[in-house]
């Protein structure tokens, strides 16, 4: 729902500019979605120069380790599915024992289901292009160079990428589904 604003404040020259300003960034935006190739280049290229500064600099470890964590909880949203396959089979489990259900159905009986993902492929794009831009603009403020052991975050970053990828990796065998268009039949005009 849209936040009302006074009309003193909708008719004065500031507002109106940053409404157009709005306006014309939602507009390219929006222009930006068939392009998902460029995007992703775009964003590869805006993180390398995110690292050549942190590299460059020999600072703000802090701040790249917590666009790492971000990026991978984006990752694993992006990766997991939206409709849980393990709490449906909690369900079916709990209706079983209470006698509700007399059986499980049989796998061939259950219709197709394509995988949707719990954040969309745009929207991870999005997300991850904020926070890199964010990070290169803090980057440049000495405030944000917290001064830590960097390996120690290092190090502590890649166990909680195995782990976290270790377990979404068995999810999706457990539950056979494929998060990935690979293999999968494209239809062209």
């Amino acid at each position: 729902m849209p936040i009302e604003v006074p009309e003193s404040v909708a008719n004065s020259a500031a507002y109106q500019h940053v409404k157009k300003i709005e306006v014309t960034y939602q507009k390219y935006l929006d222009q930006s979605v068939p392009y998902t190739l460029y995007r992703w280049i775009a964003l590869g290229g805006v993180l390398l120069i995110f690292f050549a500064r942190i590299v460059y600099a020999q600072g703000w470890y802090i701040i790249c380790y917590a666009l790492g964590i971000y990026l991978l909880n984006l990752l694993l949203a992006f990766l997991t599915p939206k409709f849980d396959p393990s709490l449906e089979q909690e369900m079916k489990n709990e209706l079983i024992e209470e006698g509700v259900q007399d059986e499980e159905p049989e796998p061939e009986d259950e219709e197709f289901r394509p995988f949707i993902r719990r954040l969309p492929e745009f929207k991870f794009w999005y997300n991850a292009a904020r926070a890199t831009t964010l990070s290169l603009f803090l980057s440049f403020w000495s405030i944000f160079d917290i001064p830590v052991f960097w390996p120690i975050l290092l190090m502590y970053f890649i166990i909680l990428f195995t782990l976290t990828m270790r377990k979404q990796i068995q999810h999706m065998i457990k539950y056979k589904y494929l998060p990935f268009d690979i293999g999968k039949t494209k239809y062209r005009k």
